[in-house]
């Protein structure tokens, strides 16, 4: 009994171990993904608590990882992260529904229009159908880009318990799981064709920010505008892209 229950301890101690030097190894990804978020969020939110809640949500992900899945610990634990730091922020935006129902709006405007239209509407045809002003639909996009950003983070699970973003598809990871990889693959083509079919600066905006990974700043110095009308701009395109990715969700 006595070796059986000091072998116990010592595969507890290498399991401890493990979960410690997991933890310890992604710690940069905790960083890169809080920065994501940081960078596009209005002052009021403070970067060091998205940090403690995506240190936690990696803490999480080593407590329940299981390798017998197959999924690599850091897919596993990128999805944790984000999940933490979205709770985070849906916790600390006591006007979230608002922003949701606002988006919806926006969204279901567009895509009437564009049924309509048979293109992408401009600005002005979007203020015209939602009957406000080209000032006040503007407004409306900078009220909405917090909203849009984070549900363009935001991600669900595939058959096999792989994460799926449209910013991971839009952006660059070579962590996928091979279900992963085929939803993905038929998302990207859908969404290269939409991204084409973007307003050339909106195309552009999108380019520099998930491809180039350029911030608002640097972006309104590459188009020669605002920071302010970058938001508006990526706000816009966000929408658009959101409703080619319909069809992908579950």
């Amino acid at each position: 009994m006595s070796r059986f229950r000091a072998y116990e301890e010592q595969v507890g101690e290498r399991s401890h171990q493990l979960r410690e030097s997991m933890i310890t190894a992604h710690l940069p990804l905790v960083r890169y993904l809080v920065n994501r978020f940081a960078a596009q969020l209005p002052s009021h939110i403070d970067p060091q608590d998205l940090a403690s809640a995506a240190v936690i949500g990696l803490i999480h992900a080593a407590d329940r990882y299981d390798p017998g899945r197959g999924v690599q610990f850091k897919t596993f634990a990128e999805q944790h992260i984000r999940g933490a730091i979205l709770d985070e922020l849906r916790a600390c935006d006591p006007l979230s529904r608002t922003m949701r129902d606002k988006c919806k709006m926006v969204e279901r405007e567009m895509h009437r229009q564009e049924h309509q239209l048979g293109r992408n509407p401009t600005g002005q045809e979007m203020a015209e159908a939602l009957q406000i002003s080209l000032d006040d639909y503007y407004c409306l996009l900078d009220e909405i880009h917090e909203f849009s950003f984070i549900s363009i983070d935001d991600s669900w699970d595939d058959d096999e318990g792989h994460p799926l973003s449209l910013a991971d598809i839009l952006g660059d990871d070579e962590h996928k799981g091979p279900q992963s990889q085929v939803m993905a693959g038929q998302a990207a083509q859908a969404l290269g064709s939409a991204i084409e079919s973007l307003p050339e600066k909106e195309r552009l905006a999108v380019t520099l920010y998930y491809y180039e990974e350029l911030n608002l700043k640097e972006i309104g110095a590459v188009l020669g505008l605002t920071e302010s009308r970058i938001c508006q701009i990526l706000s816009q395109a966000m929408i658009r892209l959101k409703g080619k990715l319909k069809p992908f969700r579950p």
